[in-house]
């Protein structure tokens, strides 16, 4: 008698479901199952920050519909943890005290948001956004009329600004760094980005941090080291994020600032494969083994992993990409931009529309653009290709970045 072979899927993440789904593509025919802790149908990330002022719960988006699992034989444990993986035997200890026998277990458990430790960070009213509930608190809060204070200029946090600005909320944004999304595009691209969310009426506070969150019941004021005080109903901290990787490393895998995978999504240890913002991973667009935290990234990675639990191995190493949305207005990137590349800025780039690409030996290795899908679109051939292209006619206002591509 053949005994089924049974996989788990530690997380309802965007790897998690892709793995699932892949390990169905890739001909297993065992038992997949997907243990959750939260309690929703997984649901995509991108709109909790991206879609705050659409109405209740217009971020919530489940990744696939519960007729898509049963389909195809995915077994979901919502509303229930992972407590310790055990290799000897094999075995997933659930909370509750059930356990799952397991052939190969995959952890694509994500990141927690990174949390301030100042006096007052635990005041009502100081919110993160990591999951549907904190962005069902930061769209009432903005709902309510603010005033607002971000912490962090990171894409969620910039997102965050935009959405409150656009609902009317007086904003303000304070980040360590001379200016916003500084490390994500660097200055040029960054300078305009900052003139963007100027011109809609957002109040940047760069080079300086909190000192202390006041308020008797909740919330009322944020103190910055420089001594300034900001009006506060609600303040959204996105100052970075915290890989979920303690079940990893009870079982002795390898972490170094998330756990240590190789291409294919597998750990040192057979039994274990990781996927998603969890991971360190080796790939083509990066100068060393790096967390890649991005949607897109982990949806591809997610679906190599399930694959190669499969038995079917295949590399992964699309260009890393991600959008943003702000004001109305799409920033796209396509791959990762090194120190010592050449950036070149397109004819006519300035707040409200830019193209920007990173010239590497002379080959365009990253592009980003805001309002900008078609020359984007382009610019993503230019990068996957590794397209040779002189930074003279990059800036000649006559290129056309779609006739490059297509030759």
């Amino acid at each position: 008698m053949t005994v089924r072979k049974h996989h788990v899927i530690v997380g309802g993440s965007a790897a998690g479901v892709a793995a699932a789904f892949a390990l169905r593509n890739s001909g297993f025919d065992g038992t997949v199952t997907v243990v959750e802790a939260g309690s929703e149908l997984p649901y995509e990330r991108p709109p909790l920050s991206k879609a705050l002022t659409g109405g209740r719960d217009v971020f919530l988006r489940p990744i696939a519909l519960l007729p898509d699992y049963r389909a195809a034989e995915i077994d979901m444990r919502l509303g229930t943890r992972v407590r310790a993986l055990d290799p000897a035997t094999r075995t997933v200890l659930l909370s509750g005290g059930g356990t799952l026998t397991a052939d190969r277990v995959l952890l694509a458990t994500g990141v927690s948001a990174r949390l301030l430790n100042v006096p007052g960070s635990d005041l009502p009213g100081v919110l993160t956004l990591r999951d549907v509930d904190d962005a069902r608190q930061v769209a009432a809060a903005i709902a309510a009329g603010g005033p607002v204070v971000v912490i962090g200029g990171g894409f969620i946090g910039m997102e965050v600004a935009a959405a409150a600005r656009t609902a009317g909320c007086d904003v303000t944004v304070v980040e360590t760094s001379p200016l916003p999304l500084l490390h994500a595009l660097g200055r040029p691209l960054a300078e305009l980005v900052a003139e963007l969310h100027r011109a809609h009426g957002v109040r940047l506070r760069t080079g300086t941090s909190v000192a202390v969150f006041h308020g008797a019941q909740a919330v009322e004021e944020v103190e910055l080291v420089s001594g300034e005080r900001l009006p506060a109903a609600v303040v959204v901290v996105g100052v970075g994020v915290v890989p979920n990787d303690a079940l990893a490393g009870e079982t002795g895998v390898l972490r170094d600032r998330g756990i240590v995978v190789d291409g294919h999504g597998r750990t040192a240890q057979p039994w274990i494969l990781a996927a998603g913002d969890v991971t360190v991973q080796p790939h083509p667009h990066l100068a060393a083994p790096g967390r890649i935290e991005h949607w897109d990234n982990a949806q591809r990675q997610g679906a190599v992993a399930g694959a190669a639990m499969a038995g079917n191995l295949r590399a992964h190493d699309a260009v890393p990409y991600f959008w943003s949305e702000q004001y109305g207005l799409t920033l796209q990137m396509f791959g990762r931009p090194r120190p010592g590349d050449e950036l070149v800025l397109r004819p006519d780039s300035g707040p409200w529309r830019f193209v920007g690409l990173w010239l590497r030996y002379g080959a365009v290795a990253a592009a980003a653009g805001l309002a900008a899908p078609r020359e984007m679109t382009a610019a993503r051939r230019l990068v996957e290709r590794s397209a040779p292209v002189p930074a003279e006619r990059l800036r000649d206002p006559t290129t056309d970045l779609r006739r490059i591509a297509r030759q």
